[in-house]
């Protein structure tokens, strides 16, 4: 730009010396100016005077050296990247504006990474916000969609389509910084569902009354699983087993009844037949108001609002889908194609 800028000035002030100097016609005078500047090695438009022909050596020069600047800066921008570069943020701006019902991870860290990671295993659409120029770039690496800026600014939180996600996780190093981001982003969606990391006891307690769903401690889960694994290993494998990875046979999925959608609220888990017709178990059920029944019978009533956690093969949670009806994509995710 700044190039361009010189060589219009430049332009302009060899067009006005040979209007008013040299006395000749506008025509004439832009003529005489861009074939000097061009340095084509056309002959004088009309006779010059001496000092003409020293406006015009100094013009020729002038004109060399801005043309030759333009073209080193244009050849290092393609060398450097710049318009890919300009091409991929255009790229990426048109994807954060279509994103839609997605999961926003809050710093690629350790625990950041198993996450996207997690979250890539079951299909589900997600986007990482990261400060860090090299987590950022280690991300683009892997294929995961990427956005750098600080996550407690509302700005960013907007430009990674807080206000139409899902849930956020708020994976950062700092519980402070783990705190706004969960503020902001309540603020800005109040229906977000928010999970938050955090490093001790009084953390989880302020995250919480920050408006935090879920609280993870990586120090007091670590510990509760190393004891699992001490005292009840072939539960917590199996639980593993059927909670993470991609090689998988058995698979946990949560259902929210719809009374727009589902014939069986209403009705029993007796009579409404969801094992012998999916082959999916229901090993739990969440009521609208909290309270959870674990391991339901027969008689146990299905109520409008309820949340069913089920197990069960892809095949089988694919069938119950379409039994129960479409899940509310607000807050739950439907079962992967796997």
């Amino acid at each position: 730009m700044a190039g361009a800028i010189a060589l219009v000035c430049i332009f302009c002030i060899g067009t006005l010396w040979y209007k008013v100097i040299e006395g000749w016609s506008w025509v004439d005078a832009a003529y005489m100016t861009v074939i000097t500047l061009a340095t084509v090695g056309y002959g004088e438009t009309q006779p010059l005077s001496s000092r003409g022909r020293l406006f015009t050596i100094f013009l020729i020069l002038m004109g060399v050296i801005n043309i030759s600047y333009i073209v080193n800066r244009f050849t290092s921008a393609v060398i450097e990247g710049y318009f890919l570069e300009g091409i991929k943020i255009r790229q990426q701006k048109r994807l954060m504006e279509s994103l839609l019902g997605h999961y926003i991870i809050c710093g690629f860290s350790r625990t950041g990474r198993q996450i996207a990671k997690e979250f890539r295993a079951e299909g589900v659409n997600f986007v990482i916000v990261d400060s860090n120029l090299e987590s950022v770039a280690k991300a683009q690496e892997i294929g995961y969609i990427v956005y750098q800026g600080d996550a407690t600014l509302d700005e960013t939180l907007l430009t990674v389509g807080v206000d139409k996600a899902i849930c956020i996780v708020a994976a950062l190093p700092s519980d402070a910084e783990n705190l706004y981001t969960v503020l902001s982003a309540k603020t800005l969606n109040p229906g977000i569902r928010a999970i938050a990391r955090a490093s001790t006891e009084e953390s989880v307690q302020k995250l919480q009354r920050g408006g935090a769903d879920a609280v993870i401690s990586p120090y007091i889960t670590g510990g509760k699983r190393m004891a699992a694994a001490a005292l009840r290993p072939q539960v917590l494998d199996f639980v593993d087993g059927i909670l993470s990875g991609s090689d998988r046979q058995l698979y946990m999925e949560e259902f929210l009844l719809d009374p727009s959608m589902c014939p069986f609220v209403g009705q029993t888990l007796q009579r409404a037949k969801l094992r012998s017709q999916s082959g999916a178990l229901v090993l739990a059920i969440r009521r609208a108001d909290g309270n959870l029944i674990g391991g339901p019978t027969g008689d146990t009533m299905l109520m409008s609002g309820d949340t069913l956690i089920c197990m069960g093969t892809a095949e089988q949670l694919r069938s119950l889908n379409q039994i129960l009806g479409p899940i509310n994509y607000q807050q739950f995710r439907k079962p992967r194609n796997r």
